[in-house]
């Protein structure tokens, strides 16, 4: 079993220690340790963290390969410095049988950059009409525990009540994507002063905030979990905080490109800022920012969504909606949240490992820098800066927002049950 020394890192950001790794396991931590028969990283000055979790990924496998696949994802994920993340359901065939959900965990298994948790579809075809297996998904050998229509919204109340009261019994969760589909019927931005001033179909806070309101009263009804994909607006903060106040079991998760742009980037027209929800207003920004570093906000999620060039390079009306997130979410976290000193880096651990695989049931990983705990680590060189470059991504797609854009933070290595995937910024 081979044996690695992680040399003067400051863990979590605190004090600079040592770390032991043999085999999968952290056998010690502590200072001075001797380094016989270890390969010794130096990491003065680098921050060690626990290994990343991404609550919201796609993957595109099966169906999609011209986008992702579940090799590139994952290889984009550990360079990154994840070292689990949850596959979304909206590939073709969709996600919603145990054949397909345990096809994606074996093809995670078989690359093993990163394990991969399949999340189940709510509704047979994301339709929305009827209940997908969940039962059947979750007894599978991939062992879903997340369920979301991502990409669609779960609707119609009663179909959401009945998933809610379904997962309850393997207390799994159900994760929303927030959108009420007949208030949105067009929209291409956020509405508001600008879609005002560029004539684009506006996609209203109100649609995002109404379906969040409903699902936390039913969650409470039922006495279920929900949790609240990639939450944009200052109207959804004070839901969720008015929801965790009433002790109800709701949880949210914001993306970094919430944290940092806005809808004022869409005057330029470039369809690399047309997401799902869009991009919001300064205001929205700053209260998400604020949500996220009190605990109202639980979790980081990049929502990962490849596109192949065709379908970003083209008009706006016609582009897809989504941004590649895995390889720059840990920067934009910085430059966001530790720059400004919102969070510590103790406070990123929380949001972007501990909390995510507590609600995703991810054995293993979020786990403390201590002996005894499984070796899933990422180490950051966190007084690097320079530009974002998409021709050195690992994904397959490259429609990132920050191309060219300065940011802060690399992570130079990550460790997956004691396996260096990533050893000096490079792919193992």
């Amino acid at each position: 079993m081979s044996k690695t020394l992680i040399r003067g890192a400051k863990v979590l950001g605190g004090e600079p220690q040592d770390v032991l790794i043999d085999g999968e396991t952290i056998t010690q931590v502590g200072t001075g340790l001797p380094a016989e028969g270890a390969e010794v990283v130096e990491a003065g000055g680098k921050v060690l963290l626990p290994g990343l979790v991404d609550l919201h990924t796609h993957l595109r496998e099966p169906g999609r390969e011209d986008s992702e696949t579940v090799l590139t994802g994952t290889r984009a994920a550990a360079s990154g410095g994840y070292t689990a993340v949850f596959a979304m359901a909206n590939t073709f065939p969709v996600a919603d049988t145990a054949g397909v959900v345990e096809q994606v965990w074996r093809l995670g298994k078989e690359h093993g950059y990163c394990d991969v948790r399949p999340i189940g579809a709510v509704t047979v075809g994301l339709e929305g009409q009827k209940l997908a297996e969940l039962g059947a998904m979750h007894e599978s050998a991939a062992g879903v525990t997340v369920f979301s229509d991502d990409g669609k919204c779960v609707h119609d109340a009663v179909i959401m009540r009945r998933a809610l009261e379904y997962v309850k019994a393997f207390d799994g969760v159900v994760a929303q994507h927030a959108q009420e589909p007949r208030l949105t019927e067009g929209a291409e931005m956020n509405e508001g002063v600008v879609s005002a001033e560029l004539g684009l179909g506006g996609w209203p806070a109100v649609a995002e905030e109404s379906i969040i309101a409903r699902d936390v009263l039913l969650a409470e009804h039922v006495g279920s979990r929900v949790h609240i994909c990639h939450l944009s607006t200052a109207g959804s903060v004070e839901i969720v905080r008015w929801a965790k106040s009433r002790g109800i079991r709701v949880t949210a998760e914001v993306t970094p490109h919430h944290l940092l742009l806005t809808d004022e980037l869409v005057r330029t027209y470039n369809p690399v800022y047309k997401v799902n929800p869009p991009l919001r207003t300064e205001r929205d920004v700053r209260a998400l920012r604020e949500a996220l570093a009190d605990g109202t906000i639980d979790i980081v999620a990049t929502d990962h969504a490849p596109h192949p060039h065709e379908d970003k390079d083209c008009e706006w009306a016609a582009a897809a909606m989504g941004m590649v997130g895995l390889e720059t979410a840990l920067s934009v976290v910085q430059e966001t949240m530790v720059d400004t000193g919102l969070l510590d880096w103790a406070g990123v651990a929380d949001r972007m490992s501990f909390t995510p695989a507590r609600i995703g049931r991810a054995e293993g990983h979020g786990r403390p820098v201590s002996a005894g705990e499984p070796a899933n680590l990422t180490l950051v060189d966190t007084a690097y800066r320079g530009p974002v470059d998409p021709a050195g991504f690992a994904s397959r797609s490259r429609n990132t927002p920050y191309e060219g854009r300065e940011l802060p933070g690399r992570v130079t290595h990550t460790w997956l049950r004691g396996k260096a995937t990533l050893v000096d910024g490079k792919l193992t």
